[in-house]
């Protein structure tokens, strides 16, 4: 073997060594973390506890204040407030609010207490970030206008409303709510 020869062979050696150890380097280095539904959250979202039942006077008083909001702006609603179970309360469908939905208001409202989140987050979940998978789950309602009643830290009940569009319905909602959900 010439020297020219041995040149190239010493540079193709080293090459190979190289992307050896390159090859090495990757299959070691520590994996990306994880993100959307791989990522594991250090404390568990929407987490409050659930607390003694809304009373009816209450469940009334904000039906009361969402039929209020609705007046004002000439909107006719479905209403349905239910207990820290998930069971009804108090229900009003306003003059001239659509049929189809009484049961949607009444499962907007079941699902903010079950999944301890406003609807809104599930719709989230669905629409921007694509977790389909949440529509496989029972009793899931992904449209916002459905918001859990935390007093004290403590889930008592939550309101749903149905009739308008979901950005209508969720205002609905969350000027009744206010009258318990504080900052």
């Amino acid at each position: 073997m010439h020297r020219g020869q041995l040149i190239t062979c010493l540079i193709g050696a080293a090459t190979l060594m190289g992307a050896v150890a390159s090859a090495q380097q990757a299959v070691q280095a520590p994996p990306a973390a994880p993100s959307g539904l791989d990522a594991i959250p250090d404390k568990m979202p929407f987490s409050n506890s659930y607390g003694a039942p809304i009373a009816a006077a209450r469940a009334q008083a904000l039906i009361q204040a969402a039929v209020a909001e609705a007046n004002k702006r000439g909107w006719a609603f479905n209403i349905a407030v239910v207990d820290s179970g998930a069971n009804l309360v108090a229900f009003l469908r306003m003059d001239g609010a659509q049929l189809a939905s009484i049961a949607v208001s009444e499962h907007k409202a079941r699902t903010a207490v079950k999944f301890r989140r406003p609807t809104r987050a599930i719709e989230d979940a669905v629409q921007k970030n694509g977790y389909t998978y949440m529509l496989t789950l029972d009793d899931v309602v992904a449209s916002r206008g459905g918001i859990p009643l935390i007093e004290d830290g403590k889930i008592i009940g939550g309101i749903g409303c149905s009739g308008g569009t979901g950005s209508q319905d969720e205002l609905i909602c969350t000027t009744a709510a206010a009258l318990i959900n504080k900052p």
